[in-house]
């Protein structure tokens, strides 16, 4: 497993990080989570992603004990604060009394007395980003977070934070945007702004929810047993489950076969062929599915396949810029 450098910092990754979301606490019992964790570390994955918002907190709980007992100097462990955690006004967003009372429990579900990285899950318009930016900028100097980072944050939402950032003497180093073949909304403003800002991306959904897999065909419903086919974790996937799609995707397997590739591994190392791209999140609700992405690390992938991608896809391409998430 090979490890990036995130932003201009000298925090490494690896690049393929691990990542809870929908599953631990909520899609897959406790145990197969743990299996999940071991697997991702037995490969060489040592950096985590979560959230406080996943599975109603349930998510960082998993986590925790999974890594228990492990060194933790040798993790470096993400999460996020903004989407609400309670019923309190005050129990969401990134207003300071939210932030600062979030990581404190974040820290305690986790097992852990600091996060190598505190992420704003969303960009909150609600409050004033000096007074966000400076929550974190104390939670670093008190230790209990090394870095900071963003997800799904505009351009020059990145820039004023990264400005913010620098007049407060700590680092933004990385934004969590989604990410894939098939969503590219970050290439036209998010990517040139961050390279300019020192900031690293994190991708999220590298292979669209599982889309880029190719186990969803093009006029049959998905398999009961997939995300696609749960009835609440297979809401979000719905602008992938059409038949174009679905049918441009089945003609990447001739690609995948001709580099001795799975689906998902080629469509992993077109994620990380973006040099702007520190990490990419996988997830798994079974271990075999971490041993198959994990294949995907070191795999460079030429100009020529690169281009073959782009002809095959052609226009199920989203890159609208305006589409960064709100929600």
């Amino acid at each position: 497993m090979q490890t990036r450098r995130l932003g201009r910092s000298g925090l490494n990754i690896t690049e393929l990080a691990y990542g809870n979301w929908l599953t631990h606490g909520s899609q897959v019992e406790e145990d197969a989570a743990h299996a999940c964790v071991r697997a991702a570390l037995d490969a060489g994955i040592t950096t985590f992603d979560t959230a406080d918002v996943y599975a109603a907190t349930k998510a960082e709980s998993v986590l925790g004990r999974a890594l228990a007992g492990q060194r933790r100097e040798s993790l470096e462990i993400a999460t996020k604060v903004y989407w609400p955690t309670g019923p309190g006004a005050n129990d969401r967003g990134l207003g300071r009394k939210h932030v600062i009372e979030s990581c404190h429990a974040s820290l305690q579900r986790l097992q852990t007395d600091y996060v190598d990285l505190y992420q704003a899950h969303r960009y909150d318009t609600t409050v004033p980003l000096e007074e966000t930016m400076t929550a974190f900028a104390d939670l670093v100097r008190a230790g209990k977070v090394l870095y900071v980072g963003v997800s799904e944050w505009r351009a020059e939402e990145i820039a004023a934070g990264a400005a913010l950032a620098r007049d407060l003497g700590i680092q933004l180093i990385s934004n969590q945007p989604q990410y894939s073949m098939l969503w590219r909304v970050i290439e036209a403003e998010v990517v040139p702004t961050s390279e300019a800002e020192g900031v690293s991306q994190i991708v999220w959904s590298p292979l669209a929810q599982g889309v880029l897999t190719g186990k969803y065909l093009p006029g049959q419903a998905p398999p009961a047993d997939s995300r696609g086919g749960h009835p609440s974790a297979g809401g979000s996937m719905k602008q992938y489950l059409t038949d174009d799609v679905l049918t441009r995707v089945q003609q990447l397997k001739p690609i995948a076969d001709d580099l001795g590739l799975s689906m998902a591994q080629l469509s992993l190392a077109w994620v990380l062929a973006n040099g702007n791209v520190a990490a990419a999140i996988i997830g798994a609700t079974r271990p075999e599915q971490v041993h198959d992405n994990v294949a995907a690390a070191g795999v460079e992938l030429s100009a020529e396949v690169l281009a073959r991608i782009d002809e095959v896809l052609g226009d199920v391409v989203e890159r609208d810029p305006a589409k960064t998430s709100r929600g």
